[in-house]
């Protein structure tokens, strides 16, 4: 068994008919027991991924392996997985306990009632829906049919896990609750799970790393913390992140930094982050609104638009250069919308990308 490559996916390309390809040539693999999120905007191609890893839809090329064996060529009852749709997918006409039992009473490996109904409730424990045993999906909450859902996915006991946006059709706080409850219980059943979200704070919070696509393309398969403070390309630097990322167009020149009202030497900056050399041209400046702040004597002045409250912190908006930009500051800071302020930026957080998105420092 190879722990470090239990899902080793490669090469893998998907093109329809129509001609749109949907994953274009994307090489990813999964440690066994981990729970990673393949996360990016609607129509990204995670989804296609997970179907085709299912075997739910047929690869255009490219290999997929499950503990070093390919089951590109493996139906998908053979593929030993266990998948939680987007919708749940419930018998309405069953109960709780039907619906969880009900794959372990099917096909050529279907198990004797009173086995199958000792499986179900072991996993109807785990899930904290016992008793909920003889209720139909038409009277359970958001919640408790998700928890359904993942008991029936887990009761054949298989080796991996796949979600798709399995969250996605509950508020926000109970969001917050059930996402809490998929990591322990994964981690204490120790499945490896894939988990398909569109919702970065989610894939932040419980992955133990993260996979970003955009348009059929890996940009970044990392740890959650390496997506904000090491993104590979402007994208990555622009999709993660709550405030949004600050972007400053800049022309470099000379040695110089030059922004619509401000200058920095190429030489302030710290050398070893540097990706590959700095030539003259347009860029893109980007740094996190946490690393520019009001100070006696900053890189710029701005005059603030807005102030917004989010917890013990505020952000100050205003314009730059035809954009809006934000800063991060804590309560005890005495500023109000209207106020002239020097902003100093942290030279060791900034992000510089080329106008094609590739990063340069």
């Amino acid at each position: 068994m190879n722990v470090e490559k239990f899902v080793e996916v490669k090469n893998l390309r998907k093109v329809y008919d129509n001609g749109h390809q949907a994953i274009k040539d994307v090489s990813f693999s999964v440690k066994k027991g981990d729970l990673v999120c393949l996360l990016g905007p609607s129509g990204c191609g995670k989804t296609t991924i997970l179907n085709i890893l299912a075997g739910l839809l047929n690869p255009t090329s490219g290999e997929i392996l499950f503990d070093g064996k390919s089951v590109v060529n493996t139906a998908s009852k053979d593929r030993q997985i266990g998948y939680v749709f987007q919708n749940y997918a419930l018998y309405p006409h069953m109960t709780v306990l039907q619906n969880v039992m009900f794959p372990l009473t099917v096909g050529k490996d279907k198990r004797p009632k009173d086995e199958a109904e000792a499986t179900a409730r072991k996993y109807m424990e785990l899930t904290q829906i016992t008793e909920l045993a003889d209720q139909k999906p038409g009277q359970l909450s958001g919640g408790q049919q998700q928890r359904v859902a993942i008991a029936r996915a887990l009761v054949q006991e298989p080796k991996i896990l796949l979600m798709d946006e399995p969250l996605s059709n509950l508020d926000a706080r109970l969001r917050l609750k059930i996402r809490e409850e998929i990591r322990a219980l994964v981690k204490e059943v120790g499945i490896t799970t894939l988990f398909v979200t569109h919702d970065q704070e989610e894939a932040l919070s419980i992955g133990d790393k993260i996979i970003l696509f955009n348009e059929g393309v890996i940009q970044q398969d990392d740890l959650g913390q390496n997506f904000y403070l090491e993104p590979n390309n402007y994208f990555v630097a622009n999709f993660v992140g709550n405030p949004v990322i600050d972007n400053f167009k800049i022309k470099v020149e000379g040695g110089k930094i030059v922004g619509s009202n401000f200058e920095l030497n190429i030489s302030d900056l710290d050398s070893d982050r540097f990706k590959r050399e700095l030539t003259d041209g347009e860029y893109w400046l980007s740094v996190r609104p946490e690393n520019i702040v009001p100070a006696e004597s900053g890189h710029m002045s701005a005059k603030i638009d807005d102030v917004e409250l989010i917890g013990r912190e505020r952000i100050l908006k205003f314009n730059h250069d035809g954009l809006q930009a934000r800063s991060l500051v804590d309560l005890e800071q005495p500023i109000k919308p209207g106020d002239q302020v020097n902003l100093k930026m942290r030279l060791d957080r900034v992000f510089i990308f080329t106008p094609e998105g590739e990063r340069v420092y």
